[in-house]
């Protein structure tokens, strides 16, 4: 089997609810422009893989990726995310591309194999528990009553992405643990708002406040910094979900010692093979490796990563709408497609709709 075409098709994408971030961030998507990479083989069977950065793939299929790939044998992932990673070295590709292609692989080889693709990686559970990952919302009030809605929804835990402001959020988290006891897992990102003196004093709020863990309170350049709040602190860490690297940088992390948790995902990891190849490094360690973010993709990780333990489901509006794919009893489901099974997701072919392409 030989690829014979790779195709990018850019599609409308339509805005996200409003919402908003911490203090400093960009908030929700407006409408812009996806891409669907297509990597078509000689015997018929198609590999596909979604971005958010449409025109951004194709620039880089076009300009890179085509020629790679053209002529391979795509059965031969690891040669190929090898590829990618040389590339990387000329292209500085963003963190979110350089799994594209081997999402896409990993794709058509559980379609080769008639295979899930959670089932294809070993398969570990056919369902995991999602925690209730909020966006944030305005007052503690409000975050209260979100909370509420979520627990009467199903979800068994929720994480915090708060304002960025240490004072503040100690406040908050605070507040959150008092009002739903301590029977409830609860968790706080601080999406990389704080430098160290910030995230410590907020790590001693979180460790009072017995939550689970602790994750990116401060941009993850500098380790020597994650180790310091290591020592300052003893709410458990959860680092490494923005770094580059993928497992090498995530084996310095370890190597530090300041990580009880760390991130995996396809989307920043260098795909499929980058996360599953973390997941095995952080077990090797007894760490657990928790998969960032939500979307099918991530659904088959965490069924197939066995130290891992939640789905995160996005909580971006109130009143609460619960992701569907997250039953009344907080539980996510493995898909049972062959590969990622987005064709059945869609129930149609979005680059032969008139209305979605561009």
């Amino acid at each position: 089997m030989r690829i014979v075409d790779v195709k990018v098709h850019l599609i409308k994408q339509p805005a996200a609810p409003t919402f908003r971030w911490r203090a400093g961030l960009p908030g929700s998507e407006p409408a812009g422009i996806s891409g669907i990479l297509r990597l078509i083989t000689d015997e018929g069977i198609e590999g596909i893989a979604i971005s958010n950065r449409g025109k951004i793939l194709d620039d880089i299929v076009e300009r890179r990726l085509r020629d790679e790939l053209i002529g391979q044998d795509p059965l031969q992932k690891e040669w190929l995310w090898h590829r990618i990673w040389e590339i990387d070295r000329i292209e500085e590709l963003p963190l979110y591309l350089l799994g594209v292609v081997d999402v896409a692989l990993w794709d058509l080889t559980g379609k080769v194999a008639g295979l899930p693709l959670y089932q294809l990686l070993g398969g570990y559970r056919s369902a995991i528990p999602a925690y209730a990952s909020t966006v944030t919302f305005a007052s503690v009030e409000e975050y209260l009553d979100v909370a509420d809605q979520c627990l009467a929804l199903g979800y068994p835990a929720i994480k915090l992405h708060a304002w960025g402001d240490a004072r503040k959020d100690a406040e908050l988290c605070l507040a959150l643990r008092k009002h739903v006891g301590d029977a409830i897992p609860l968790m706080y990102d601080g999406s990389a708002g704080f430098d160290l003196p910030d995230a410590i004093y907020l790590g001693h709020a979180l460790t009072e406040a017995g939550y689970l863990w602790y994750e990116e309170p401060m941009r993850e350049f500098s380790i020597t910094s994650y180790k310091q709040l290591s020592v300052a602190v003893r709410i458990p860490l959860l680092v490494a979900e923005t770094s580059d690297g993928a497992h090498m940088n995530t084996a310095d992390f370890i190597a530090s010692g300041c990580s009880t948790f760390v991130r995996t995902s396809a989307g920043l990891k260098g795909g499929v093979t980058g996360a599953m190849r973390i997941a095995h490094l952080a077990d090797s360690f007894q760490m657990r490796a928790e998969v960032h973010g939500g979307g099918l993709v991530h659904q088959h990780l965490c069924m197939a990563i066995p130290n891992t333990t939640y789905y995160e489901s996005l909580v971006m509006t109130n009143p609460v709408v619960r992701e569907p794919d997250v039953d009344e009893h907080g539980l996510v489901h493995a898909p049972t497609a062959p590969g990622i099974g987005s064709e059945a997701l869609w129930g149609t072919r979005p680059w032969e709709d008139d209305a979605l392409r561009v």
